[in-house]
């Protein structure tokens, strides 16, 4: 017999846990939303614990699910919690390891599981898509199994003719397999903060926590994650505490305040300073004071509040503003319930646009503009230019291109005016006098887009076909990008990608069909926001969500699809919104707005 696991609407003994949680089915999205609720603040965590092996009672199809979600929680019991789903004769089988050797593979169900009744038994057969490696400090790496399929055997717990008995697993696999609807109901996605190689700004860095952590170990655990340094694929980015730091104890405290001992070989009042700064964001959660201790010396106390607001993640105001190309020109849109702003670039220059990235810059607010131009011939050439009330001059590229994507600009620190851009399958670095030069990323597959966080130390890439992404490295005053992470997600093909959030990319594919889906900066989570398409999308722009202050287009994204320009989920954007465009004469066709984008 087939039954249905994991797909589209939980069930069985899952669903009621998720149902507990207010996890919604997963259908189509249709209001503006700002991502998936693994991202929820740990403040609400849920404190779920995983289902026993006996929840499932004869359902075996729920058995197995559960079984998949066993190893969640902390890790030192992982063996433990798995080991009552499997015979007393098999649990051998397990290699059991200890301590921060713990590690869970994470798989995504590609197809409905297999069971099949047998004689005495029933052979489960389950086809998954290996997404990453759970460590124990909540880091999830790239997967170091490559099996497809996995097959193990139920055999009744019972005896003969009690019908609600419950299974075990027989025959089970040799590693410890968590599902990522598991990791989404049974962990909290959690952000810490390292600062940048240069030291100028800081960049999140997700990890996960067992929602069975009580929430007085949230301080250690935080901690221990900071000290253990950063995921490797970002460690050419940033600067992880000094070598040899240590927390001594567990993080001590109550109703806010709390106390943490380091030893931290080396440290001044500087990297005080600034790992002060560090514990505020990455304990989003508490409002009041920390202590910091050497060595058990206090050293310094800090108002966490008080530092989040001195120190904000993200320079950016209320005021973004939406824009697209209609007719080879950048003009206004203005949606429903919100402002259209002016063209920043004049009508001089603002000519053969094909599409454009503009960003503001500097406590002037400057304009920087990137606009890839129509040439003769269909060719596409990069012109780039700087203003303060409006673009006046732009500075074109010296050579020409068959097909140039979408450009982006690094928002590093104030006086950088870098950005990336992809021509003919090559990623170049550009400045803003439109000198291209290309980047090297040791990967021989072409480039198709390119996106970059809000930090300016992250780029998500789509290559050959897959989700990249990779850090950035400021020393120098140039961007070198480092080695790329490629990412698993249920999308094949994808076309075009943007940041939805510090740790969320907006992404779009197949599932099948054309399809835009929210993906964690890691693969691993998806919600899916728009499951028909119609056509490839070729544009995608996205205002990611950040832990600063709401904003209202916070996680809006739009994007263009055979021509036709959209806003999340699936609402066309109509000739009318385009604002300072001279209707058509009667009985001539009105053209369509494309490529749209933001400016913040």
């Amino acid at each position: 017999m087939r039954r249905r696991l994991l797909g589209g609407v939980l069930s069985g003994a899952l669903i009621m846990t998720a149902v507990g949680c207010g996890i919604p089915d997963r259908t189509e999205v249709q209001i503006e939303q700002r991502g998936p609720a693994a991202e929820t603040n740990w403040s609400l965590g849920r404190g779920l614990d995983p289902p026993t092996r006996e929840a499932s009672r004869s359902d075996a199809d729920a058995f197995v699910r559960n079984f998949l979600a066993a190893a969640a929680g902390e890790p030192d019991r992982a063996y433990e919690r798995v080991k009552r789903f499997i015979t007393s004769a098999d649990r051998a089988r397990l290699q059991e390891k200890q301590g921060s050797e713990v590690a869970l593979s994470v798989v995504r169900l590609t197809d409905d599981p297999v069971i099949k009744a047998d004689v005495d038994s029933m052979k489960v057969t389950i086809s998954v898509q290996q997404v990453g490696l759970l460590r124990a400090n909540g880091m999830l790496v790239p997967p170091l199994a490559t099996e497809s399929t996995y097959e193990f055997r139920l055999v009744s717990a019972g005896p003969v003719g009690q019908d609600d008995g419950g299974y075990f697993v027989s025959d089970p696999p040799n590693v410890l397999l968590l599902s990522d609807e598991a990791l989404r109901l049974y962990y909290q996605a959690e952000s810490i903060y390292f600062w940048s190689s240069d030291r100028s700004r800081l960049v999140s860095d997700q990890r996960y926590l067992s929602s069975a952590v009580p929430a007085e170990r949230r301080v250690s655990e935080v901690v221990r994650w900071l000290t253990a340094g950063p995921s490797e694929w970002l460690r050419v980015g940033v600067s992880g505490l000094p070598d040899r730091t240590e927390m001594i104890n567990n993080a001590t405290g109550a109703d806010g305040r709390w106390e943490v001992n380091l030893d931290m070989p080396g440290v001044d009042e500087e990297r005080l300073r600034q790992l002060g700064i560090q514990l505020a964001w990455s304990l989003p959660e508490l409002v009041h004071t920390l202590e910091i201790k050497i060595l058990n010396q206090p050293r310094r106390t800090i108002d966490l509040s008080e530092q989040r607001t001195a120190y904000p993640l993200y320079e950016l105001d209320d005021g973004a503003l939406r824009f697209c190309v209609y007719e080879g020109a950048i003009h206004p849109l203005a949606l429903a319930n919100e402002s259209a702003g002016a063209v920043p670039v004049v009508a001089e220059v603002n000519r053969n646009v094909v599409s454009a990235g503009l960003r503001r810059v500097g406590k002037d607010k400057d304009i920087l503009a990137a606009l890839v131009v129509a040439g003769e011939n269909g060719r596409q050439r990069l012109a780039v230019g700087r203003g303060q009330n409006g673009v006046e001059v732009l500075s074109t590229a010296e050579s020409d291109h068959a097909k140039i994507g979408r450009p982006v600009w690094l928002r590093g620190s104030d006086g950088r005016s870098y950005g990336l851009v992809v021509a003919d399958g090559k990623l170049y670095r550009f400045d803003d006098q439109a000198v291209m030069r290309p980047v090297q990323l040791g990967l021989t597959d072409p480039v198709s887009a390119v996106a970059a966080a809000l930090d300016g130390h992250r780029i998500a890439l789509i290559v050959g076909g897959a989700l990249h992404v990779a850090a950035i490295s400021w020393e120098g005053g140039l961007p070198a990008v480092g080695p790329a992470r490629r990412l698993a997600t249920s999308l094949v093909n994808p076309t075009a990608v943007d940041w939805s959030g510090e740790n969320r990319l907006v992404v779009a594919g197949s599932a099948g069909r054309p399809a835009i889906y929210d993906v964690s900066v890691d693969g691993a989570l998806e919600t899916r926001l728009r499951e028909d398409v119609g056509t490839d999308v070729t544009h995608l722009a996205a205002y990611p969500s950040t832990p600063n202050p709401s904003t209202p287009l916070a996680g809006s994204f739009m994007y263009e699809a055979n021509g036709v320009a959209y806003r999340n989920p699936s609402e066309q954007i109509r000739r009318e919104q385009v604002q300072d465009v001279t209707p058509p004469p009667a009985g001539v066709r009105a053209g369509s707005p494309t490529a749209p984008f933001f400016l913040y």
